[in-house]
């Protein structure tokens, strides 16, 4: 079958936009390695200027207009990474760009995409409708509509991601590649298999947007709520891309939510490396598939790291919660002076850290002379936590557990 995508078309595309984008590093992982049993490359895409490889394909597509396209300027629809790209990439060729975005855009992504000079508009309550809007005002104002991945020349850009792996690591067994509207996998599956054609392109979906791994399997588009892994969370594949993956993709993994969040966490914490959480699809992949990778040579490209400091700090308490190093524990006192103090003394000695601190004096199931105190603390590991418990109760003050998912009781 003839692909829409050539090997040449990616080669071209590198060479095209070589002066506009980062020939991004591919680093060993050490602790993913003793965590998977795997050889583990990572391709740093989240070393774009954009924090993005949609970097790639925004330059390709960009770096093609007609003299009469650039001076008119171009449209993007996008909430995310394909908004600054395109912002980004316009304002380094002096093309004017304009990006719609749903009216319910983070003002940090606005202001983002603003910095690199594009007008923002907010319209459409999300990204359907503000791609409706796009389309229109392409054609009343004559500018060039710039998909974020159905289109070849967008899709060429993204495959210069997979041909850089390749002539870094030529022998990988496997590469495990984050999947939404199927643009980044499908022109790194036409570089890698050319380059590695015994090589496995594996495609990495979130459990809530399973697009690819269902119209594969001959069944209706399906997707559910809110993920973590926003950048993935697209409801359907585009049609370019399809044939090419129909062909070159060896399987689809399903990651769920728990997994993307353990994965940006240890990425942060072994690694020292932000991703976001489309970003870390592929590394929650690796982890939740340790057997299947043992001893392969495995390749995740980490397609970006832009995650909102706030979800951050969230996913990091929700994974120490998972992982019982974070705990809120009810603690049963006398209300007399200095027992707060002795009980945070019992805690400090076992080496926990506290966090919060509520005093509950008015429950009605609760002694006028006793009270509650209800603790969030944070412990080394989860054996920190019975030990804990256990040298309360020794100082005669009962505990119970709120809220933890440590498997150490």
């Amino acid at each position: 079958m003839s692909l829409a995508i050539e090997f040449s078309d990616v080669e071209a595309a590198a060479e095209r936009i070589a002066e506009y984008v980062v020939r991004t590093p591919v680093v060993r992982a050490p602790s993913l390695e003793e965590r998977s049993g795997a050889h583990v490359w990572l391709k740093l895409e989240t070393r774009q200027r954009t924090g993005s490889f949609k970097d790639r394909g925004a330059a390709n597509r960009l770096l093609q207009l007609s003299a009469g396209e650039r001076k008119n300027g171009v449209i993007a629809m996008s909430a995310g990474n394909h908004a600054q790209a395109v912002a980004y990439q316009g304002m380094r060729l002096g093309i004017p760009t304009t990006i719609v975005m749903p009216e319910a855009t983070p003002f940090t992504k606005v202001r983002r995409t603003e910095a690199f000079g594009a007008t923002v508009a907010l319209t459409g309550e999300g990204l359907a409708e503000a791609g409706e809007y796009a389309t229109r005002v392409a054609r009343e104002r004559d500018l060039t509509l710039v998909p974020p991945y159905d289109d070849e020349r967008i899709v060429a850009g993204q495959g210069t991601a997979g041909l850089e792996l390749l002539r870094d690591v030529p022998n990988l067994d496997v590469l495990l590649v984050p999947v939404g509207g199927g643009g980044l996998i499908a022109g790194v599956a036409i570089a890698a298999k050319l380059l590695s054609p015994k090589i496995e392109i594996v495609a990495v979906q979130t459990e809530q947007y399973p697009s690819l791994q269902r119209v594969l399997q001959g069944l209706p588009p399906a997707h559910g709520s809110a993920t973590v892994a926003e950048g993935i969370a697209v409801k359907s594949i585009g049609e370019i891309p399809l044939t090419i993956l129909r062909e070159l993709v060896s399987d689809v993994i399903l990651v769920s939510e728990q997994a993307i969040e353990f994965a940006i966490h240890t990425l942060l914490e072994d690694e020292k490396l932000l991703a976001e959480g489309a970003g870390a699809a592929g590394i929650a992949a690796l982890l939740e598939n340790a057997e299947r990778f043992r001893h392969r040579k495995v390749g995740v490209i980490v397609t970006g790291g832009n995650l909102d400091t706030g979800l951050l700090a969230n996913v990091i308490l929700r994974v120490r919660l998972q992982e019982g190093r974070v705990v809120r524990m009810r603690v049963e006192i006398s209300d007399r002076p200095g027992v707060l103090a002795d009980v945070a003394r019992v805690i400090g000695e076992c080496g926990a850290n506290i966090l919060d601190v509520t005093h509950q004096r008015l429950f009605q199931d609760v002694s006028s002379k006793d009270a509650e105190l209800d603790i969030t603390f944070e412990t080394r590991s989860p054996a920190d936590l019975e030990r804990v418990r256990g040298k309360l109760s020794e100082a005669g003050y009962p505990t119970s557990l709120l809220e933890t998912t440590a498997r150490a009781r």
